[in-house]
């Protein structure tokens, strides 16, 4: 981590930034605000476990040292944060490694800035899991076969990752029927009986355990042993536009990152500040990974299982969409 915060400081990130056109966005949209030496960024993002250290990080002051007001706004997933970034809604957004990459073959110019997670890397013992309500017939990842799944977007992470633990499980993944639901929604849902599963995160995933429900399968971790799960983007305009401003956020989010890692209780706290967790739930919540650097083998595991799926129009360039 402190390899990464010394590359940050150097500006090394900033080299690989991509020389792709505008998105169409105008300047004044694309530009933040700035007032008194600080800059306001606008950043889009889920209401989960996952963000955490940037909330965190913002609380120690990382962002205010680094001259960045933080104006955050909720999304239920990085599918529709990704065009916000892209047209200037946001300046900075969160989003999993699938629905980048699916950006990124349709032409769409963002790039990834910063880290975001990991998973746990542990079956059944993951801050993601594919869940089923208490009393379910359905024991494994292959029973989704004609079943309803619920998943926060289509065609992202989540439903390439439940697709893999159906397949690892001798199962066809094209015979399950996934619908599009907000985490948030999913415990209700799936107690209510209006899906027969959940690939849920927390603080939704121990909500379901609370209920009673029962994890059948991992999916992040099928999919590879350490998997990074999302990260931070912004536009390549904007990048090319504003560096400074850019470097400056991945060294906030850098350090917000690492603190977050090193201080697991206060980034348990923390997550009830921006969502509606119980204090009794919130003992069950399993923490995600906040690792400095993204696992590029996870994430060109990501792209061929994405690629395998039809998720995209082209082969993905990884190496174009990381930091």
């Amino acid at each position: 981590m402190r390899r990464l915060l010394v590359a940050l400081a150097a500006g090394a990130l900033l080299a690989t930034a991509s020389a792709c056109g505008s998105s169409g966005d105008s300047g004044a949209s694309d530009s933040g605000s700035s007032s008194g030496g600080t800059t306001t960024v606008k950043l889009g993002l889920i209401p989960i476990v996952d963000v955490a250290p940037i909330y965190l990080g913002q609380k120690k002051g990382f962002y205010g040292r680094h001259g960045l007001k933080l104006q955050i706004s909720k999304a239920s997933g990085g599918a529709a944060i990704v065009p916000g970034v892209a047209g200037g809604q946001f300046q900075f957004g969160f989003s999993n490694v699938t629905s980048l990459l699916i950006a990124r073959t349709n032409g769409v110019p963002v790039k990834a800035v910063s880290n975001g997670i990991a998973s746990t890397g542990v079956a059944g013992k993951d801050f993601a899991g594919l869940a089923v309500k208490k009393g379910s017939p359905i024991r494994s990842a292959k029973d989704l076969e004609g079943k309803k799944v619920a998943i926060n977007t289509l065609k992202n992470i989540n439903e390439s990752a439940v697709r893999e633990s159906v397949r690892k499980d001798g199962g066809d993944p094209d015979k399950v029927n996934f619908v599009e639901l907000p985490f948030d929604q999913m415990p209700a849902a799936l107690d209510a009986g209006q899906v027969d599963a959940a690939c849920a995160v927390e603080p939704a995933l121990a909500t379901i355990k609370g209920q009673g429900g029962q994890v059948i399968a991992s999916p992040l971790v099928d999919v590879a042993a350490n998997t990074t799960v999302a990260m931070y983007f912004t536009s390549t305009r904007y990048q090319q536009q504003n560096a400074d401003v850019v470097k400056r956020f991945q060294q906030a989010t850098a350090e917000s990152l690492a603190y977050a890692d090193e201080h697991p209780d206060e980034a348990r706290q923390i997550i009830t500040t921006y969502t509606k967790i119980p204090a009794s739930v919130l003992e069950q919540v399993i923490l995600p990974k906040w690792p400095a650097e993204p696992d590029k083998a996870s994430i060109q595991a990501l792209a061929k299982l994405g690629e395998r799926d039809g998720f995209f129009k082209k082969t993905p360039d990884v190496d174009a969409l990381l930091p």
